[in-house]
């Protein structure tokens, strides 16, 4: 019967809490029904899910508020931390440049950042919202006030798009609808109605649906076979934090096993293992790991702490309880509520207490069915398209096909997560005066700070408008504008990404529709990898080479630098024409044939076959090769004068090698250069090894200055912009000394450390 998977309304279940036995008889037990195996594997019975009815009760079971109170307040403190950082607040300035010709990418091309004071208070009120949302004050309120800002700025700059900054929104949005606030809250103080009361299960619900999502949509699409083979994340192999396992494994095995292997396997299991109890505390080994590892790996912000955060969700709901009940009783105070048991709420509905024997009844009726509320239903309702939603979003872009480049969709909301790394060989901008025909050439970059346009076709569209309209104040009339963009994706051939014959201004895009100036990944090629290692390992250190693939008609201009003094070209597939430009002259080469290109000038690729051609450069940067040769012999020099092995005294131009470098920057009058550059790059390799070898304390103390003058930038920023929208700008000379005092950091060697040492270990290592 229905009514046995909800026997009371929420007014019942109240009720019940309080209710006496109406007379004197003892109370006999209730026998409890024993719990099948549904039951103890998904806290719910099948019979849950036989009926509309009992489903909407199901998901609005009573629930404990612990475990949800804790994760509001994390998410909440996280997120206010966030804003001071990958949002941006302590370099809004810069990231903004109020009134600079800046081209922009947001979502909807109406949308327009605020003056930058204005941007500073919308950055405020997403702040205080966060702040709201952590100690539960006027909980409603905070969540509209950090999720309202925070997609507006998601939405106007689609450049810093990522997955866990949609996943901040989601959350944010999710928080909004929940009763968050019932657990360790201000709100619970002011209105005892709140403090400590049950929250319907819906709320546990979604929200363990969403970090499940995250996981497993993320290992679907590390199902892809550049995944799979090890081509996505290869470069990662060589980072220090996987030197355990080279010490069994080759590096190669490394990048294949650990990394691609060991990812996939993570998320397509870390949900399941999460959810079930016998397999929760290896999940949580494995996935506080792995986010432990990201947090070093990559600059991604507050996410690795946020899934950390989410991860004691899948505990009981009562753990907090349980956890702080074992503090000392002096503690308790201040600590969360380890009693008493949670308190009835109307958001919720209540099976009906059993009744209490009484006077034998000849016949009894079966418990009726509840009349459930409005809200209930709506709870139920919002579970279950939300969910739907989400199941559908990352695998939507049949519809939004404008969006559709080598990689599927806005990237940022299909949970496709590193699956794709790219690299950049070429980029070249062409403009030209629609009326007198004149051509020139831009910097790639020009009018805008971010890179992220090169690979993205809405983004070029974007680009190339913003592009027209600034050059207009340069006398180019009716301007036309070209891209010959050439990318590599997962270590294939460089290749361009967009035709580069079609001017963007007027070409035609539309969300909703296909790319037609989007040239195809020339996947068929894809096979040649595994030769680009087989080639690469025939080389000397000294030697790069580099791949390249073109289509039919088609031609690279390129020119080579005169540090590249032994640059040759080698045709793998298809036909070439290379024509020197300045001899103007024409080579034909076919498959297996090669030939030297000219220093210090320029050439041009003609694909000449039917099919696209591949080739590779192979060439030795002579200046650099020179240059290491003299570094070995001054090292080599500097140990024999320490270890007294050198008799001979040592000219004035090389006594830097046993002096050293002034460290306050003035350097001797009489120094050769290359041992200035000697002695400068090998104190930045001391650097790394003492960072390297520095103790937690050091390494706290580090990242703590670090944070703290990030954060105060941030906020005496945000207290100028407050003080001029109140009472209007100041004097210019007081402004000045106003950001100088918010600009002030640690001692400039310091300062400028963090970044020349990612520059020397690469990929953010530090």
């Amino acid at each position: 019967m229905e009514s046995g998977a909800c026997d009371a309304t929420a007014e019942q279940g109240e009720k019940s809490h309080e209710s006496t036995p109406a007379s004197n008889k003892p109370a006999s037990p209730v026998q409890t029904p024993p719990e099948g195996r549904m039951k103890r594997l998904f806290g719910f019975e099948k019979d849950d899910l036989s009926s509309w009815h009992r489903l909407v009760c199901l998901l609005n079971r009573p629930t404990d508020p612990a475990s949800l109170g804790i994760f509001r307040c994390l998410f909440g403190l996280l997120m206010a931390v966030d804003i001071t950082q990958e949002r941006g607040l302590s370099h809004l300035d810069y990231k903004y440049l109020d009134g600079a010709p800046v081209c922009r990418f947001p979502l909807f091309n109406f949308l327009k950042p605020l003056p930058l004071d204005w941007m500073y208070l919308v950055y405020l009120v997403m702040f205080f919202g966060a702040v709201g949302i952590m100690l539960g004050c006027f909980h409603r309120l905070s969540c509209l006030m950090f999720i309202s800002t925070y997609w507006y700025v998601f939405f106007l700059d689609k450049t810093a798009w990522n997955n866990h900054s949609y996943l901040y929104g989601l959350v944010g949005f999710q928080l909004t609808l929940m009763d968050a606030n019932r657990y360790w809250s201000i709100d619970g103080l002011r209105n005892p109605r709140k403090r400590n009361a049950h929250v319907p299960l819906w709320n546990y619900t979604i929200l363990r649906t969403q970090i499940f999502i995250v996981y497993f949509i993320a290992g679907i699409k590390k199902l892809d076979a550049d995944w799979v083979e090890g081509y996505s994340m290869k470069y990662l192999a060589h980072h220090w934090l996987f030197d355990p396992f080279k010490v069994i494994l080759p590096v190669d095995m490394v990048s294949v096993m650990v990394i691609h292997g060991g990812g996939l396997i993570l998320d397509l299991t870390a949900g399941y293992l999460l959810f079930f109890d016998a397999t929760r505390p290896l999940a949580f080994f494995f996935v506080s790991y792995f986010h432990c590892m990201n947090s070093q790996l990559f600059s991604i912000g507050m996410f690795s702490y946020t899934m950390l955060a989410t991860s004691p969700l899948f505990c009981y709901p009562d753990w907090p309880r349980r956890f702080f009940g074992r503090f000392p009783w002096f503690l308790k105070p201040i600590l969360p509520l380890s009693s008493p048991p949670p308190q009835p709420s109307s958001s919720c509905v209540y099976p009906i207490a059993p009744s209490v024997p009484g006077e034998r009844q000849e016949t009894s009726e079966p418990p009726k069915a509840p009349k459930l509320r409005l809200k209930h239903k709506l709870g139920a309702i919002f579970t279950i398209v939300y969910i739907a939603e989400q199941l559908f979003l990352p695998y939507s872009h049949f519809i939004t096909q404008g969006y559709n480049n080598w990689t599927n969709g806005l990237y940022g909301y299909s949970w496709d997560m590193m699956v794709h790394s790219r690299s950049h060989q070429h980029v070249k901008i062409t403009y030209k005066d629609g009326v007198t025909g004149e051509v020139g050439y831009l910097n790639p970059g020009v009018f805008t700070q971010s890179k992220r346009w090169k690979d993205h076709g809405d983004m070029l569209k974007q680009y190339a408008t913003c592009l027209s309209r600034n050059l207009l104040s340069y006398n180019i009339t009716d301007p036309e504008i070209y891209f010959d963009i050439w990318v590599s994706i997962n270590d294939r051939f460089q290749q361009r990404i967009f035709d580069p014959r079609v001017d963007i201004v007027k070409a035609d895009w539309s969300p909703f529709r296909p790319n037609p100036w989007l040239m195809p990944l020339l996947v068929d090629l894809s096979p040649w990898r595994t030769k680009f290692e087989e080639i690469e390992d025939t080389l000397d250190n000294q030697t790069e080479v580099v791949f390249i693939a073109d289509f039919p008609g088609l031609h690279l201009e390129n020119f080579v630098s005169e540090d590249l003094g032994n640059t040759s070209i080698q045709v793998l597939q298809g036909l070439l024409n290379v024509e020197i430009v300045d001899e103007k002259k024409n080579y034909s080469l076919h498959p297996g044939e090669k030939m030297q290109l000219p220093a210090g000038a320029y050439h041009k690729v003609h694909t000449v076959s039917d099919d696209p051609s591949c080739y590779m450069y192979i060439y030795v940067n002579t200046t650099e090769a020179e240059l290491q040769k003299n570094f070995t012999k001054l090292s080599e020099l500097q140990e024999k004068v320490r270890n007294g092995t050198e008799t001979e005294p040592l000219p004035p131009e090389l006594q830097p090698l046993v002096t050293g470098l002034d460290p306050n920057g003035s350097e001797p009058d009489v120094i050769d250069p290359v041992v200035q550059l000697f002695l400068k790059r090998q104190r930045r390799m001391q650097e790394v090894k003492k960072r390297r070898e520095a103790s937690v304390v050091e390494r706290f103390h580090r990242f703590a200055v670090k944070k703290y003058y990030m954060i105060r930038r941030g906020f005496l920023m945000t207290a100028i912009a407050v003080r001029n929208l109140a009472v209007g700008l100041p004097p210019l000379e007081q402004l000045t000394r106003e950001v100088a005092y918010a600009n002030m950091k640690e001692p400039e060697a310091e300062a400028n450390q963090d970044e020349r040492l990612k520059d020397e270990v690469g990929h953010g290592e530090l």
